[in-house]
């Protein structure tokens, strides 16, 4: 079935179509990773948004039960060099044409997306659609897309839930959270209760918790502000970890800044430096937004990473609370397994400070 690309610029990139028919409109970003489509499709972050993937073959691995980083993916549209027309991997229940038929995604093969990745990393990230007629009413429809805000609303949860186990008592503030997050934590014994956005500092303290998790989630973290007077509410009382817009919100909370990237950082080769030690890890990451260095408060804040390419904020503490975060995913699925030590920074956070309060509750 014959498809058409069309980004705001006024581009055209025919194509073959597959998985939905629907006709959709997003935010075109492109992926880097060679390999964990399933993963990055299933990513809340990608809510709104056309991933183009740069590696030329997708879909050769089909779909598993395993590798879902979400049930419902939101994801405008996925757009590829060549899909694959057989899938070879045990694990396999279908295929990424059935499964994008399923959920209601449409899809188009046959891309230049070399060419498609030069003009996003040249011109940025920007409106497009994938239609069945490149006209003028495609492109006015198009001109006319307002992208959505308050995007965190849309992905996460609207209700608490466990995830029960028998160790530190972790709540995990979801903004849009990969469910490996949830195996991370999980890995480690934690007994875990994931609550909404919306969760107040108060609602918080009640539950008391061991530490707090700030989750990934989509969109611009400007767009939470409620959750920036949680953060500041429970810091210095409740040890806390943030990862990507958890990582943007708890920069905002202590005063920095963010801004929108030209076309963001999407994939998992993604080289940071930790600062102290010089160490070096390869991350997977995904975010079109990132926090200010010139905005930092360095008498609040500790640049502790770096990414190596374009020096971009990748990781901070706090000063004075038990509190830090890192803009990538240690977490992976897809991409390294580098930096996962930092869960164990986290559960190690955790039992200091539980070990101060006794301290000072004996003294």
């Amino acid at each position: 079935m014959k498809r058409y690309l069309i980004l705001e610029d006024g581009s055209v990139f025919p194509g073959e179509g597959f998985g939905a028919k629907t006709v959709t409109t997003g935010e075109i970003v492109f992926n880097t990773g060679m390999s964990g489509y399933q993963e990055t499709i299933t990513d809340q972050s990608y809510n709104g948004q056309i991933i183009t993937f740069t590696y030329p073959l997708i879909g050769n691995c089909g779909i598993n039960r395993d590798d879902y980083e979400s049930i419902n993916p939101t994801a405008k549209g996925v757009v590829v060099r060549e899909v694959a027309r057989v899938t070879g991997n045990w694990r396999a229940q279908m295929s990424l044409d059935e499964f994008l038929r399923r959920k209601h995604i449409p899809g188009i093969a046959g891309i230049d997306t070399r060419a498609l990745t030069k003009r996003l990393r040249e011109a940025g990230t920007m409106k497009a659609s994938i239609v069945d007629a490149a006209d003028a009413h495609a492109f006015d429809q198009l001109k006319a897309l307002v992208l959505p805000k308050n995007q965190v609303l849309q992905v996460a949860t609207t209700h608490a839930f466990p995830a029960p186990g028998s160790g530190r008592n972790v709540a995990v503030i979801d903004f849009g959270l990969k469910h490996s997050i949830l195996r991370e934590l999980a890995k480690r014994d934690c007994n875990l209760t994931v609550l909404p956005p919306t969760t107040t500092a108060e609602e918080l303290l009640d539950l008391d918790p061991d530490g707090v998790m700030l989750t990934n989630g989509p969109g611009d973290p400007k767009d939470v502000a409620e959750a920036l007077t949680m953060i500041r509410g429970i810091e210095g009382k409740i040890p806390l970890f943030g990862i990507c817009l958890g990582h943007q919100l708890f920069a905002l909370a202590n005063g920095a800044n963010t801004f929108k990237m030209k076309y963001g950082h999407r994939g998992f080769n993604h080289p940071v430096r930790e600062i102290a030690t010089g160490r070096i890890d390869f991350t997977s990451q995904n975010h079109g937004y990132a926090v200010d260095p010139q905005s930092i408060d360095p008498d609040q804040l500790i640049v502790t990473h770096e990414e190596i390419n374009d020096h971009t904020v990748e990781g901070l503490r706090h000063r004075l609370y038990p509190a830090f975060s890192v803009q990538f995913h240690p977490d992976a699925a897809p991409g390294p397994h580098d930096a996962d030590h930092l869960f164990d920074e986290f559960m190690e956070m955790m039992d200091a400070f539980k070990l101060r309060g006794k301290e000072v509750h004996n003294a």
